[in-house]
C-alpha cells in the first residue's frame, strides 16, 4: 500500500471516529459520504466543462 493510500486511509478512520464520538449515526454518517461524494464528482464534471475538446483523429483521417 503507498504511503498516499495509508493516509487517505488513515484521514477517513479519523474523520469517522470523529463523527461518531460526535454522536453520529451509521446512517447520518452514510449520507455525510454521500453528499461528499456528490460534491467532488461536482467539481469533477466542472472542470470536465473546461476542457478543450479534442476531435476524434480517426473521423479525421476518414474525411481527407
Amino acid at each position: 500500500m503507498s504511503t498516499d493510500q495509508k493516509g487517505t486511509k488513515i484521514l477517513a478512520r479519523t474523520f469517522f471516529n470523529q463523527l461518531r464520538a460526535g454522536g453520529y449515526t451509521p446512517n447520518q454518517i452514510i449520507g455525510i459520504a454521500t453528499e461528499l461524494i456528490d460534491l467532488v464528482a461536482s467539481e469533477i464534471r466542472e472542470a470536465d466543462k473546461s476542457l478543450p475538446i479534442e476531435e476524434d483523429v480517426s473521423s479525421q483521417e476518414a474525411s481527407v
